[in-house]
């Protein structure tokens, strides 16, 4: 949580103004809910840097590759 909080003092976000969206969180969904959005945020999180690596890979394979040598000289 900590790590978290910090990341949020980066963003612009006081402790106030985190703990503020967090009631209002709790107060929305509730106790029961709260962990069933987070582990869908993380998955969508995971999925979202899955597909930035693999997009990452393939340009650097191809800027690896040798050019094709189709024209003859």
């Amino acid at each position: 949580m900590s790590s978290f909080l910090n990341n949020m003092l980066i963003l612009g976000m006081g402790t106030g103004e985190v703990v503020v969206v967090a009631l209002i969180l709790l107060l929305l969904f509730g106790g029961k809910k709260i962990p069933e959005l987070m582990r869908g945020l993380g998955r969508g999180v995971r999925e979202f840097n899955d597909a930035k690596s693999g997009i990452k890979s393939e340009i650097q394979k191809g800027m690896n590759d040798e050019p094709n040598s189709d024209s003859k000289s």
